[in-house]
């Protein structure tokens, strides 16, 4: 069903994944690329029978039933290509840029088996930016048109205005081209001794995990810490906007410039700043008032081991358990872990008094582990159970960053499972670079 596929790629060349066909899942994908090569069109992908059916959209899909777009279909394509985004070499087939433009689940109607040969095929999507019920109806050999249904979406939203990747939050011009928009002066300067790490070899890191990193940072007022003279040199935090390259958005507080991330180029032009450690705060910046997630830092006293470290971690989400509360964890990077509650519909009053409340529950339940008392002259032999994260203004170190310690570590996010795995300082830029073919374990933070 691939050979199609294969005969007319390179892969000496492209960067496109090798047509194999793939167990059937569970639950069926469906992507969407927007994809500029010899004319600018959308790709639409579904999966079925181990492949990704795929149809060549024009002008792309419309949430109004009037239009009937037409949906030329092509060769099958291999499912590992749901993920795929970047440049096809000019000169090979498709040869552009495609941009990963939406993803999610799709189901016939009635789990009915859909007819790709005749057609016609009824089918619910459910994507971030297309959802409800569609049709695709054959008109003559491989043109067919893409319909939308009338139900609760139909007319709900105008696509032409979602011009970034809703996997690495970049336009199509920042896929084309990440890496000369941007001058890395320095590319020698050693940042990190030991082992010895390179400003060049920072850029680069962040340039990999974005893809990851974007969609839990984008819109996030942000601080960073700065090390103009590498780590030895002494590091500062900076949480003004200063940075006049143009690629950060900013936010007027209180009469002063606060800045955040919009993209990849935003991330990459801090680290020219000499910004290598990332700090967000709990809100987007279209609604600094209201959180949408809480953070725990487990803070363990000096002398604790490891053990009663990863016991507080497990107390603590069989707490947020028992309020059906879902939790996400991370290591620090240093020597604690993170612990991130997705919230909605709640001020930052209220996210303040819940979150000290878990603490206090924690201290109240088992007073001799547990502290919610930020002195540290309270906190000897125990652990501290920090909720101040939960205040409006207050930060947090960003999934993915890099931190500015003695040791070259990473902030990760990690499975539950891999708790009692993984210490708060092991994740390396290499080894985060090596999970990232891993499943996301924060995939559904936001859904």
């Amino acid at each position: 069903m691939l050979r199609d596929y294969n005969k007319k790629r390179n892969f000496n060349k492209t960067k496109e994944p090798i047509g194999k066909k793939s167990k059937k899942h569970k639950t069926l994908r469906f992507c969407i690329q927007h994809h500029i090569a010899r004319k600018d069109h959308y790709d639409f992908r579904l999966e079925w029978n181990g492949v990704l059916k795929s149809f060549a959209i024009p002008k792309g899909p419309s949430y109004n039933p009037k239009d009937k777009r037409l949906a030329i279909m092509v060769e099958d394509h291999p499912l590992d290509y749901a993920n795929f985004e970047g440049i096809i070499p000019k000169g090979e087939y498709g040869g552009g840029t495609v941009m990963l433009w939406d993803y999610g689940k799709w189901k016939p109607i009635k789990n009915t088996e859909p007819d790709f040969k005749n057609g016609p095929i009824k089918f619910e999507i459910m994507g971030k930016r297309i959802k409800g019920l569609w049709t695709l109806v054959k008109i003559e050999e491989d043109n067919w048109l893409l319909i939308k249904d009338i139900d609760e979406y139909h007319l709900y939203n105008n696509i032409n205005k979602f011009n970034t990747s809703i996997k690495t939050g970049r336009t199509m011009a920042e896929i084309a081209d990440i890496s000369t928009s941007i001058n890395l002066t320095n590319p020698d300067k050693i940042i990190f001794d030991n082992p010895k790490i390179t400003k060049e070899e920072i850029f680069n890191y962040y340039k990999v995990v974005a893809s990851r990193m974007i969609p839990l940072i984008k819109d996030r007022l942000i601080s960073t810490v700065r090390a103009p003279g590498g780590i030895k040199n002494g590091t500062f935090y900076k949480k003004h906007m200063e940075n006049i390259d143009g690629y950060l958005g900013c936010k007027k507080i209180k009469g002063e410039d606060y800045y955040y991330i919009k993209d990849t180029l935003g991330i990459l032009s801090e680290v020219q700043m000499n910004s290598y450690e990332f700090h967000i705060w709990g809100s987007i910046v279209d609604d600094l008032n209201h959180p949408d997630i809480l953070v725990f830092d487990l803070d363990p006293d000096e002398h604790l081991s490891l053990a009663k470290l990863r016991m507080g971690v497990k107390d603590l989400k069989k707490i947020l358990d028992e309020y059906n509360l879902k939790s996400y964890l991370k290591t620090s990077g240093g020597k604690g872990y993170h612990i991130i509650v997705p919230i909605a519909g709640i001020t930052w009053r209220e996210a303040r008094m819940i979150s000290k409340n878990i603490a206090k529950l924690m201290s109240a339940k088992w007073p001799e582990k547990y502290t919610s008392n930020i002195k540290k002259n309270k906190r000897k032999g125990k652990m501290f159970i920090d909720w101040q994260r939960n205040i409006k203004g207050s930060t947090s170190v960003a999934p993915y960053s890099l931190r500015l310690k003695d040791k070259p570590r990473v902030s990760m996010p990690i499975k539950w499972s891999e708790l009692d795995k993984v210490k708060p300082d092991d994740i390396t830029m290499s080894e985060a670079i090596k999970r990232l073919k891993n499943k996301n374990p924060w995939e559904d933070l936001f859904s």
